[in-house]
């Protein structure tokens, strides 16, 4: 039988972006980096401040930093897509959540600002409990606000139906 360990199979450049990135993320790059700034800065006056000596820089900062865009993107999009599924198992696994938000990352901007929405309303619904510690979903408010049309409803049929109640 074989033994399940805690890391699976990573492609190489997922590997690669991976160490590079904490690797580059560490207090050592930095000092690195900055030997190197003082070490071109030093040289400067010998070899007369001239445009070889400023392209030294500018080739090998423009290099790392191009480089480091796409590995830095890589290991935040794998970051990103691990907390989205944290979050996601959080919701799903909480009675009182709305299940509707498991994929929201998928949803337009639109879509979003419909649900932005919906909790603002939510916000305001809660503010007018007497227990500031009581928890309300979106699908519970929107219960509520389904059960109050239905009574307004019902009464305004009771009052066209029986004109007299009203007076």
């Amino acid at each position: 039988m074989k033994k399940e360990t805690n890391t699976s199979k990573k492609n190489p450049f997922e590997k690669f972006a991976s160490v590079v990135s904490i690797a580059t993320g560490s207090t050592l790059a930095f000092i690195i980096s900055f030997v190197c700034v003082l070490v071109w800065l030093i040289t400067g006056p010998v070899f007369h401040y001239s445009e070889n000596w400023q392209m030294v820089i500018n080739t090998g900062t423009s290099i790392i930093t191009f480089l480091m865009v796409f590995l830095i993107q890589k290991a935040q999009n794998k970051d990103s897509l691990a907390i989205q599924l944290k979050l996601n198992e959080l919701v799903a696994a909480h009675e009182f959540a709305s299940n509707r938000l498991v994929n929201v990352e998928n949803m337009t901007e639109d879509e979003l600002k419909i649900i932005q929405k919906y909790y603002s309303r939510l916000s305001d619904f809660t503010k007018k409990e007497d227990s500031l510690q009581q928890s309300h979903s979106i699908d519970e408010l929107s219960n509520l606000h389904d059960l109050k049309q239905e009574m307004e409803k019902e009464l305004e049929e009771k009052n066209i139906n029986n004109p007299e109640t009203t007076k």
